[in-house]
């Protein structure tokens, strides 16, 4: 076994202290992905700089239809929430989604969307939400946040501290699962906004979470399941691995859209 130290960050500025310390060192949420891929032996970081200690970084706070959710809130207390249920149900559903009771308990929003797997389900809450990630540095868009798999527009040692979005008018997320890990082989979220629609991918873009146009157009004349059904879906932008093809991934895309939809009412 490879040594590794140990660090407790007490605040924001402490884990932002000891990443400066630690060129080499990585941050520690809940350790879902981190963690597993240190057994793999795929990844060696010379420090852990565990975060799960920062207060500052859990909760769900509420200003009008405004939402904000500390980067260190487990999916449990997103999924249970009940104020965030009355604003935004599809968000809750999905955090319900994700792994099971263990890794909802310990996984956190801020390092999902850090991590940006192509099967993760948040990317696509995010994207489909017009979120703003928040770092200890900056505010971005989701739009300018993911830019393709495993790869983020985090600079060295940035952090995630929260993300926000103004409540859609209505909102779906729905999900073809692998049956082990629980990720996505494809999930499609939909949001109708004030300023229009969006449809954000996980799971089966060759290229990482994507919005598609074409069904964001469709659902702006036509908010049904209908409208998504037939929308154009390029197997050549689709994952093709051991779970599904290009060509099934193209499809679920489809179905997840008018199952979102449904679900959104």
């Amino acid at each position: 076994m490879y040594e590794t130290s140990y660090h407790r960050a007490s605040s924001v500025e402490d884990a932002v202290r000891l990443k400066g310390e630690h060129g080499e060192g990585r941050y520690l949420s809940g350790g879902m992905t981190l963690i597993a891929t240190m057994k793999q032996r795929l990844a060696a970081p010379s420090d852990l700089i565990d975060l799960r200690h920062i207060p500052d970084l859990k909760g769900i706070s509420l200003e009008g239809r405004n939402v904000r959710i500390g980067a260190g809130t487990p999916h449990a207390d997103v999924a249970s929430s009940s104020m965030l249920r009355a604003l935004c149900p599809a968000i809750c559903d999905l955090a319900g989604m994700i792994g099971d009771p263990h890794v909802r308990h310990m996984g956190t929003i801020g390092g999902s969307i850090a991590n940006n797997d192509p099967a993760a389900d948040y990317p696509a809450a995010m994207l489909a939400l017009g979120a703003t990630i928040i770092t200890d540095r900056r505010w971005m868009a989701a739009d300018d946040f993911f830019l393709g798999l495993f790869e983020t527009a985090l600079e060295d040692g940035e952090m995630v501290t929260a993300v926000s979005f103004e409540a859609p008018e209505k909102a779906g997320y729905a999900k073809f699962a692998n049956p082990a890990s629980r990720y996505a082989l494809t999930g499609v979220f939909v949001a109708k906004r004030a300023d229009g629609v969006r449809v954000a991918v996980t799971g089966a873009g060759a290229n990482g979470v994507f919005r598609h146009a074409g069904m964001e157009a469709a659902l702006a004349s036509n908010w049904s399941p209908e409208a998504v059904a037939g929308a154009v879906v390029d197997p050549g932008d689709m994952l093709s691995d051991m779970h599904a093809s290009s060509d099934y991934r193209a499809n679920l895309v489809r179905v997840m859209a008018k199952r979102a939809v449904v679900a959104a009412g």
